[in-house]
């Protein structure tokens, strides 16, 4: 694992305060509810990068409590769009430059619309991937959503 990833590097050149935390993962399970235990967070606070693909609008990003499910009629609706699917795993190296279970919001090869959960800002801080398995950064959903320029909205079941 890298010291500083370059959504690491980002956030920080963002002028974001950001801590680091690396945790032991298995390849086999890479549920978030691990990163969240491993972290010893609730799982409503660690967050889950999500890639779907929109009829009319592409590519689109949602970020969502890892202890929840993706809704896709109200993404598709965030999104302004009338049908959501979940992109293929094969498909996400190609399209943000990370793997699953390391698929950060911050960092991606292109800039896609991007959606929060709006109970981010529940939290004074929230983990998301830094950019690689195992390894998470906790910052301030704010300066997260500011930094992706997402959009804060109900996007989950």
């Amino acid at each position: 694992m890298s010291a500083r990833t370059n959504a690491v590097r980002l956030a920080e050149a963002a002028g974001i305060s950001v801590s680091e935390h690396f945790y032991e993962y298995d390849e086999r399970d890479l549920n978030g509810n691990h990163a969240a235990e491993a972290l010893g967070f609730p799982p409503e606070q660690v967050f889950k990068t999500l890639v779907a693909r929109g009829v009319k609008t592409g590519i689109n990003v949602f970020c969502i409590p890892v202890c929840c499910e993706l809704d896709l009629k109200k993404a598709a609706k965030a999104a302004g769009d009338k049908n959501m699917e979940m992109v293929a795993v094969k498909e996400l190296l190609g399209l943000t430059g990370y793997i699953r279970g390391g698929c950060s919001p911050v960092g991606m090869k292109k800039k896609y619309p991007t959606f929060m959960d709006e109970t981010a800002i529940l939290w004074d801080t929230i983990a998301v991937s830094a950019g690689e398995r195992g390894h998470q950064m906790l910052l301030p959903p704010e300066a997260l959503a500011q930094l992706v320029d997402a959009k804060l909205c109900d996007i989950i079941l």
